[in-house]
């Protein structure tokens, strides 16, 4: 589905012999705009309005904090951007919310040391703290077997590690049995590979038990657990990701239904159509044959202009032959221009199975037929939105879910 939503079978090359109408790329931004226009406002408030003054002023701290994270770091706007459009390829749009501190080098002993003589000591002390949240490719997110997302005990995380990050996260000793076991292809994945980079990464699991209470980190290639740490953040629902931003499911598989998956026949006629229209284009030209013995007549289509006659030797001999008319004969365009009108209007009743299928009426993408009165327009547009009205209070619930996971982890550290 990303191939054919990138068009990467003809990416890069000069000419194509089929033509295509790529209905999958059209769809998927108007979705994504229609879902996704701009970033969230976080809304902080007391559930009871009483006297309490500290819950209004906690409310407000925790809601500028929050306002802030969204505007100031560019990976809340990136990771909902991509797990909007995850959601309308694959099926499935992830996050993943992580505490972040940042610490700085200070000369000198620490509050707290006991310094028993002169000592000129380097140290870190805390810098400033932040909620960190990532996307996550559909690739790399996994979690255990489950009907409903309520039932899911283990979820789990791919991430993509340099030597100095790796160094930096499991110390010294670790970082050298860890193996740069990441291939390209999973790096293309993560968006951090880049051509002609001799830099190596470990592909690194994270992995959260709800049942065991714990977060662990492995490799494939390590024999132990490279960390492990009791419930690290004290989330209310434990997993420091949200409910995954769904397509199409049933009530036995958290296995997406990807929307291409459900109109891709339609899709696949539209791409039969195109190349047939293509083709017929091609064959509406004038053509024909003309009598050899008049050369003159080749001239007619190459050099004669508006209201230009064009010479023609032996005129008698010429006329005997009943002129134009029995020395030219063209190609009748009739049946091709009768043809492409039909392939034309098939090609439109499936664009019509097409957006019935997904929802997208002429008036969600701004168009309508000018004998439309506007009761009619008014009823189109109102059926039209409750699907529409749907998949925007997915991607609100998926961006509030996200923001609640953030104030708790502002609120715990």
């Amino acid at each position: 589905i990303v191939k054919r939503y990138r068009d990467d079978p003809r990416a890069g090359r000069q000419t194509w012999t089929e033509a295509k109408f790529n209905v999958l790329w059209s769809n998927v931004q108007t979705l994504t705009a229609a879902t996704f226009s701009r970033l969230p406002k976080p809304d902080v408030s007391r559930r009871f309005r009483d006297q309490d003054p500290v819950g209004r002023v906690a409310s407000m701290l925790l809601e500028r904090n929050l306002e802030y994270h969204v505007q100031h770091y560019p990976q809340y706007a990136s990771m909902l951007g991509a797990s909007v459009l995850d959601r309308f390829l694959g099926g499935r749009g992830t996050a993943w919310v992580r505490y972040e501190p940042h610490f700085r080098a200070v000369d000198g002993p620490v509050d707290g040391d006991q310094i028993t003589e002169d000592v000129d000591e380097e140290h870190e002390e805390l810098d400033y703290e932040c909620v960190a949240c990532d996307y996550v490719h559909a690739r790399d997110f996994g979690h255990s077997v489950a009907r409903k997302w309520e039932e899911v005990s283990r979820v789990w995380r791919r991430v993509y590690m340099p030597e100095a990050a790796l160094t930096e996260r499991f110390g010294k000793e670790l970082a050298k049995v860890i193996p740069m076991d990441a291939t390209p292809e999973e790096l293309k994945q993560s968006g951090s590979y880049r051509e002609g980079d001799p830099t190596k990464q470990a592909a690194v699991y994270e992995g959260w038990d709800k049942t065991a209470g714990e977060a662990v980190w492995f490799s494939k290639g390590v024999k132990d657990f490279l960390d492990r740490k009791p419930d690290p953040l004290k989330l209310a629902e434990f997993f420091p990701c949200p409910r995954p931003l769904y397509a199409t499911l049933s009530n036995d598989s958290l296995v997406p239904v990807p929307d291409f998956v459900i109109y891709q026949d339609q899709a696949n006629e539209l791409d039969l159509l195109a190349d047939k229209i293509d083709g017929l284009i091609k064959a509406l030209k004038v053509c024909g044959g003309y009598d050899a013995s008049v050369p003159e007549l080749a001239r007619i289509f190459t050099e004669a202009e508006n209201g230009t006659l064009i010479p023609v030797k032996n005129w008698a001999a010429f006329a005997e032959k009943n002129g134009l008319a029995g020395a030219l004969s063209l190609v009748d365009l009739k049946p091709i221009a009768d043809a492409l009108i039909a392939a034309y209007q098939a090609f439109q009743q499936v664009l019509k199975q097409i957006y019935d299928l997904t929802g997208i009426s002429d008036i969600v993408r701004g168009q309508s037929e000018a004998s439309e009165t506007a009761t009619a327009q008014q009823l189109k547009g109102q059926y039209a939105n409750l699907r529409l009205k749907m998949l925007q209070e997915g991607v609100a619930r998926y961006a509030t879910d996200t923001l609640r996971l953030m104030s708790q982890v502002i609120c715990g550290k």
